[in-house]
């Protein structure tokens, strides 16, 4: 998989395990992703993946560098018009 499929990937595992919002986008914490066995055994490298997708303005989280127990409420918010992206 390159790195636009993972981040395709990765919009739609968002839609699947967040909640929608008013404006269309939608909202999980990191702990969340990281703690699910389905996106455990999609993405090797689900920090590189979050990284990735917040350069192209997929998401925005808080922070740089995430990392598991330190940040697991932090949430990540997948924006409206990629979150519709995800269902194409």
């Amino acid at each position: 998989m390159n790195v636009e499929e993972e981040v395709q990937r990765l919009s739609q595992e968002i839609k699947r395990l967040g909640e929608a919002q008013d404006d269309g986008s939608y909202k999980v914490t990191f702990g969340t992703l990281f703690n699910d066995d389905e996106c455990a055994n999609i993405f090797e490298a689900l920090v590189g993946t979050l990284r990735a997708a917040k350069k192209r303005k997929v998401l925005n989280y808080d922070g740089e560098l995430l990392l598991q127990g330190v940040h697991d409420n932090v949430e990540i918010i997948l924006s409206p018009s990629s979150a519709a992206a995800a269902d194409k």
